[in-house]
């Protein structure tokens, strides 16, 4: 079953029990999968599914941060937004889970004690194994620890 059709599944659900906040924010979920289906004009893979979902995210907390203080509504309504995305959104590594892909890497690239100037040549081999499964933001801290 894609992404799509559990969305839209949950909407259907969402509409019958009448929670519309719930129904609004999948189906802003489900017209931004849509919308990448038809730019693609073929079926989305589950990475691609979970790269739109993530983006989605991704914009919700931007907006939540952008958001002044006193416009809770905003406030609620991003934060609501993040709560139902999570739920389609792959489980995302944590920081021991990046550092065993970090040791791998290293290892492949032969590399045992990596420096700043070798970060980049890390990172390219880095971010294609953990691309949808862990934020780039963490990957790079935990990397960080490890260049001396």
């Amino acid at each position: 079953m894609s992404k799509i059709d559990m969305v839209r599944a949950e909407m259907m659900q969402a509409m019958k029990n009448k929670d519309k906040q719930r129904k609004d924010a999948l189906s802003m979920l489900l017209q931004a999968l849509k919308n990448k289906f038809i730019d693609k004009r073929a079926d989305l893979t589950e990475e691609e599914e979970n790269t739109v979902i993530l983006k989605e995210i991704k914009q919700a907390k931007e907006s939540l941060e952008s958001a002044p203080e006193n416009r809770t509504d905003i406030i609620e309504e991003n934060e609501y937004k993040i709560k139902v995305y999570s739920e389609f959104a792959p489980k995302q590594m944590d920081e021991n889970e990046i550092k065993n892909v970090i040791t791998e890497v290293l290892k492949e690239l032969n590399i045992e004690n990596p420096t700043v100037k070798e970060k980049g040549i890390i990172m390219k081999n880095l971010m294609p194994k953990v691309k949808g499964k862990a934020d780039g933001g963490l990957a790079n801290k935990v990397l960080a620890e490890f260049l001396k």
